[in-house]
């Protein structure tokens, strides 16, 4: 059976312009991309509107075109998308139960897992009388286990580290982690390339991807760049935005921090032309967060930064935050 077609994607969340961060994601999946004579998807993912600011999008794409990283096929926006998560929660079926749960009573209620504290199952066997806020997905108590290209195996048991999860929010929005797995799996994307800090979401998206019957990619998780403090770059910690005037001076430092060679001078296209030649994933620093230094060799952080990564949002435990955190998932 003939291996399919690599297929990558970058999926930014339109709440600001691009930082350090979110571009090295961007210049390493479009580098392993091009490096195997693959496709690169943009999508936007505006699931949450109050989060979303109206001039991102456009800033985003200027600095995605400014820097030579072009897409392959249509720019897919989440926000139009509504009825294929409505179909895939109905495939789901009884799957599914409705969740009174607060937040509150959650964290009364539980230990802490992997991600937040482990849902307790209060919902599972009825509502008694209360008023649904939240779509949960039950899990089952095995485990899963991803094979990241960079990371090494990673194995959750879902029922012990998080507990059934949420698919919609009591809000009425669609979580993350359903409409990432559904939209990949539409698109046909066989490899992911993203920060580490939503490593310890991937196995909740392997079990959807296992109840709905789509194929699960490979993935690759990369190190996030962190500041001096062991914060993950965001708009949360002030990053200085990232803009298509200063591919000349970042190209080569974002590099670095991949481990890659240095691309040197010339035209744009060149360089990166050069840096798909020499892409190399096997230089990746295998940690969950390096320290930004422009300029310099990546450098490993400390434990404690890359425990800070490691809870599986973007960025870690923000409310009402747009990634697979706990934040998001309790109703």
């Amino acid at each position: 059976m003939p291996t399919p077609r690599y297929i990558g994607r970058f999926a930014p969340s339109p709440t600001g312009p691009l930082h350090a961060g979110s571009m090295l994601t961007a210049l390493a999946s479009w580098l392993d991309a091009r490096a195997a004579g693959g496709a690169w998807h943009l999508r936007i993912e505006d699931l949450d509107p109050p989060r979303c600011v109206p001039a991102a999008e456009a800033q985003i794409l200027d600095t995605l075109a400014g820097w030579g990283l072009h897409q392959d096929g249509p720019l897919v926006r989440q926000s139009t998308r509504t009825a294929a998560y409505e179909a895939a929660l109905a495939r789901l079926g009884a799957q599914l139960y409705p969740c009174a749960c607060s937040r509150r009573e959650i964290a009364d209620s539980s230990v802490h897992g992997i991600d937040g504290p482990v849902y307790p199952g209060t919902c599972r066997a009825g509502l008694e009388g209360r008023a649904a806020r939240a779509l949960r997905v039950r899990v089952a108590d095995a485990d899963i286990t991803v094979d990241d290209r960079l990371q090494g195996a990673i194995r959750q048991n879902l029922a012990r580290d998080t507990g059934d999860f949420v698919v919609r929010r009591a809000d009425g929005l669609f979580a993350y982690q359903l409409a990432v797995v559904v939209d990949d799996a539409e698109l046909g994307v066989t490899d992911i390339v993203r920060g580490a800090d939503l490593l310890d979401s991937t196995p909740r998206q392997v079990h959807l991807q296992r109840l709905l019957g789509v194929p699960t990619p490979r993935y690759l998780h990369l190190p996030v760049l962190v500041n001096a403090d062991g914060e993950k770059l965001s708009k949360q910690t002030l990053a200085q935005p990232v803009s298509a005037a200063d591919v000349d001076a970042l190209l080569d430092p974002l590099l670095a921090q991949l481990g890659q060679p240095a691309t040197g001078g010339g035209a744009l296209e060149r360089r990166l032309a050069r840096a798909v030649q020499h892409w190399d994933v096997g230089r990746l620093p295998r940690t969950r967060a390096v320290l930004w230094q422009a300029g310099a060799r990546p450098s490993a952080s400390s434990p404690a930064s890359s425990a800070a990564v490691s809870s599986g949002a973007e960025p870690a435990h923000q409310p009402g935050q747009a990634r697979g955190g706990s934040a998001l998932e309790q109703p």
